[in-house]
């Protein structure tokens, strides 16, 4: 890697790597010129907490002084440090698709009341305030797909479809006359409800997501039937099926796959709880855009198939309702944030019910180092929930089929399409642990004999 010399003023174009690098969350990133400075993204670093020490610090950069942000979906380890960038100094645009500016408004709504949470009970000040949220708001603007923005002379964007959550992007910058590419986060196509992951014909310069750089996702009809045995086995057993599931896209593309297995009666009929304000208020918002839908889904809705909605399907949107969860009896199947059990509903769920052998706990989405979801995952045999140690002898199953993030393979035919427009330069690996990240280095290298590289965080590099 070409590290920036101190005190080389020749420089035109540099990017920083102030998050997502050798870590799955908390993506930030930096371009700058001469005149001009603009992030990528201004994500949340989760762990074992919902907001991870690190996000309390300073940020590498003044705020003040950074010209607009471009962002590239809601998932708030994209978005989640946004208000705190705001509450630092920040005044300029938030640019990012129409879809996402609601979705992520819901997002830090949220964010705010669960870190106003753990602030109180950890005894600290919070990473930001109600009206560092509502002033966040006031700066997005929304963009459509293929609209070339241009933010000053220097920098110009468009955003491209990314297939990963409703309105995500990939981001094309030009710089300088350089081109620069970020993923943002990449999809897993073919998936129910969205249309597949754009391919980028050339650029310089890459810095691609490597979440799962290491390993393959099962196929399509697979996972299905995976799903569908998850919840014959549970029912027969008598037991509760727990699924901590991200509030965006892994709710609603759960929410479609459950319709079908309903409507198909390839299912027993069972009590189906979504446990999450938040999944249910970005439901109504896919209900807005059908228009960013694939055909098939398209097809369902125009032939009168209420997707969202089908029989002994409960939302539960209040406290009183998800209490009442409890008083319904096993079998049942229960859906509630957050996805990697890092706080939310889905909680008090597992602390009711990871004890219960009859029961299953099914992973569906990624879980990051040092989360309740990965040590369950892991296959600890006890974990600590709201200060109190729980038993897992419930049975533990992982569904990587319904990850919305591509697995190995489609990071890589994503990449060697760029490769093949004759342009490409430069490949950075972020949004993965080491071993994924370090993983598809070495595909790229060796397979594509293209210069790629990891980098760490805070890493300079010239353009």
């Amino acid at each position: 890697m070409c590290l920036f010399q101190k005190g080389y003023i020749d420089v035109m174009v540099t990017l920083t790597f102030c998050g997502g690098a050798r870590s799955v969350t908390g993506a930030n990133y930096l371009v700058e010129t001469a005149n001009s400075k603009i992030l990528v993204d201004c994500g949340l670093a989760q762990g074992s907490r919902y907001a991870e020490v690190q996000n309390y610090k300073n940020f590498s950069y003044d705020p003040k002084t950074i010209d607009a942000v471009v962002i590239t979906h809601a998932h708030i380890d994209h978005t989640g440090r946004l208000p705190k960038l705001v509450r630092d100094g920040f005044r300029g645009k938030i640019f990012m698709t129409r879809p996402t500016q609601d979705l992520a408004s819901i997002m830090l709504e949220d964010a705010q009341g669960l870190i106003g949470e753990e602030a109180r009970r950890d005894r600290h000040e919070p990473l930001y305030l109600k009206e560092d949220k509502e002033n966040t708001i006031k700066l997005m603007e929304g963009v459509d797909y293929g609209d070339e923005m241009e933010v000053n002379k220097d920098i110009k964007f468009r955003l491209r479809d990314a297939g990963h959550i409703l309105g995500s992007a990939i981001v094309e910058m030009w710089v300088e006359g350089k081109k620069i590419v970020f993923s943002g986060d990449l999809g897993n196509p073919p998936v129910p409800l969205l249309k597949p992951t754009e391919y980028i014909d050339d650029a310089e310069y890459v810095v691609v997501e490597s979440t799962y750089g290491d390993r393959l996702h099962e196929a399509v009809d697979e996972r299905r039937n995976m799903l569908e045995d998850a919840i014959e086995d549970t029912v027969a057993r008598g037991g509760v099926l727990m699924i901590p599931a991200f509030a965006l896209e892994r709710t609603q593309e759960l929410l479609y796959e459950l319709n079908s297995l309903v409507e198909n009666h390839r299912i027993p009929e069972v009590p189906i709880f979504i446990d999450s304000p938040l999944a249910i208020d970005a439901t109504e918002i896919y209900k807005k855009y059908p228009e960013y839908y694939n055909k098939n889904a398209v097809y369902l809705i125009e032939s009168g198939d209420q997707l969202f909605k089908f029989p002994r399907l409960k939302l539960c949107y209040t406290t009183e309702e998800s209490k009442a969860i409890n008083d319904v009896p096993a079998p049942k199947i229960i859906i509630a944030g957050s996805g990697m059990s890092s706080g939310g509903r889905i909680l008090h769920h597992e602390r009711r019910y990871l004890s219960d052998p009859n029961s299953l706990f099914l992973i569906i989405g990624y879980q990051s180092a040092g989360s309740l979801g990965r040590a369950v995952f892991d296959k600890a045999r006890e974990v600590k929930i709201m200060g109190e140690s729980v038993r897992v002898n419930c049975e533990i199953r992982a569904i990587g089929g319904y990850s919305a993030h591509a697995d190995q393979a489609k990071l890589y035919h994503w990449v060697s399409h760029i490769k093949d427009g004759g342009k490409l330069k430069k490949v950075f690996a972020v949004q993965g642990e080491d071993a994924a990240s370090l993983a598809f280095v070495r595909l790229l290298r060796d397979n594509l004999g293209v210069d790629a590289d990891a980098p760490l965080l805070g890493d300079k590099v010239e353009l």
